[in-house]
């Protein structure tokens, strides 16, 4: 395999992620609706409902950034691994690492090292037990 067509199918692989994580987003959104609509018929409880949805579709952002990292990894090491990209790469990381501590500190209320680990995948499965338990 020749470096063009190795690069056009990392290029392609990136691009993949990046349409997951974008639907990681749009199918997390209909559904944190969804089933915000079916916490607040069963509980009538709008503090409740508005709960649920800024946890799960707060666990379905943190996901979609961990999917658009894994994006721009793939873009960065397998296709121009210069010092300027690993150092732009480096600087994403860093803005989405602070978004995802930010977003996980909303959810949950107290900072990641005051709690076990959990990841956006996590959080979004709990807000539903949750719900279903609404």
């Amino acid at each position: 395999m020749d470096e063009g067509s190795y690069t056009q199918i990392m290029l392609a692989v990136a691009q993949v992620f990046e349409i997951i994580a974008a639907a990681i987003l749009v199918i997390g959104l209909v559904m944190a609706f969804i089933l915000g609509l079916r916490t607040y018929a069963r509980s009538k409880d709008g503090v409740a409902t508005y709960q649920f949805l800024r946890r799960f579709f707060g666990g379905v952002l943190l996901l979609g950034l961990e999917v658009l990292v894994a994006g721009d990894l793939i873009r960065t090491v397998a296709v121009s691994p210069t010092l300027d990209n690993v150092a732009v790469l480096g600087i994403i990381v860093l803005i989405r690492t602070f978004l995802s501590f930010s977003l996980e500190i909303e959810i949950d209320g107290v900072p990641p090292w005051r709690r076990a680990f959990v990841s956006g995948a996590t959080v979004a499965a709990d807000a539903v037990k949750k719900a279903g338990q609404a």
